[in-house]
């Protein structure tokens, strides 16, 4: 009989883990790397005998997790990763796992699951060197939405010296390019706020869109905020570059084919300046939109700067 922990203790375990590492600030505040770094803890610390008890209590773990995040978003698409970079390759290992003891293979399993923390842990410093390439000395970048990866990166590129202009979406219905300008401005960078009607009104005085991301699906495409596919469309309507500061641990099997595919969990409450939404009216109060990869310049992430399409190969490399 295998020592591992099951039912209501696992489902309990992987909470406090996940609650204990949000309170140490794993991932400056990112759940998806407070995740991972819990499920580390369930790998490191599993009382498991057999190597089909350990992955079934990781798989376990990362089921509860992703019962935390509905719809599907960043954090499950961490979770799924992690299976993908620890779980499915250590079974890929080739023949040597096959008379190995399983003290060896756990320790293998935990060390690659320590690796993936630490690349998930870093993520956000890679990307943000990598955008400096795309940041000129001068230029004027249109964001949407409130990306810490961007905000990084942003940051980075001001503290270098680089005089930059940023015209902040103001990013309703919760003020995502508010807050977003605010942090903008305490770190010196000169930001204005931008009405989410007047983007095509802006776009001719910007250099580059740099937008973040929920989930980047298989194909490319991203899930984000609302109002990303409408900023992607003017931005290549106007003939502006449109890049995408990515996690790779937020790559995803999904193939949504269009709005109606992305799930919207929780829709918050649109305020219209003390208007009154008229008896039997209607208000559409989506919170993500789905952008298809053809109105993408590139995803500038932490395995480096990517074509669209070249996520599904790292996805494959993956699985295999």
């Amino acid at each position: 009989m295998t020592g591992t922990r099951g039912g209501e203790a696992a489902e309990a375990f992987i909470i406090e883990e996940f609650d204990r590492c949000k309170k140490l600030g794993v991932g400056a505040g990112d759940e998806a790397v407070a995740a991972v770094m819990a499920l580390v803890g369930v790998a490191r610390s599993s009382k498991a005998e057999t190597v089909a008890a350990l992955e079934a209590e990781v798989n376990t773990a990362v089921e509860e997790l992703k019962c935390l995040d509905k719809p599907y978003g960043s954090l499950s698409a961490a979770c799924d990763m992690f299976v993908r970079y620890v779980v499915t390759r250590q079974r890929g290992g080739g023949g040597d796992d096959q008379t190995a003891p399983f003290s060896a293979i756990k320790r293998r399993l935990v060390s690659r699951a320590r690796r993936f923390g630490h690349i998930c842990g870093g993520a956000r410093g890679t990307i943000a060197t990598l955008c400096q390439d795309f940041l000129l000395d001068g230029c004027t970048v249109l964001v949407h939405g409130h990306s810490a990866a961007v905000l990084d990166a942003l940051k980075l590129a001001g503290a270098s010296g680089k005089r930059l202009k940023v015209l902040c979406t103001e990013g309703r219905p919760d003020g995502a390019g508010m807050r977003m300008a605010g942090e903008l401005a305490a770190a010196g960078i000169p930001a204005r706020v931008l009405l989410d009607l007047a983007v095509a009104y802006a776009m001719s005085e910007v250099d580059m869109v740099l937008v973040g991301a929920d989930v980047v699906t298989e194909t490319g495409g991203v899930v984000g905020v609302v109002g990303t596919y409408q900023v992607a469309l003017v931005a290549r309507a106007m003939s502006r570059p449109v890049y995408v500061a990515a996690e790779s641990y937020k790559f995803a099997t999904l193939y949504p084919l269009g709005q109606k595919d992305i799930k919207q969990g929780v829709r918050r409450p649109v305020g219209f300046g003390g208007q009154l939404v008229p008896r039997g009216v209607d208000v559409e109060t989506a919170v993500r939109d789905y952008t298809p990869p053809q109105h993408l310049e590139l995803l500038i992430t932490d395995l480096g700067v990517l074509p669209p399409p070249a996520v599904g190969d790292v996805l494959l490399q993956l699985s295999v």
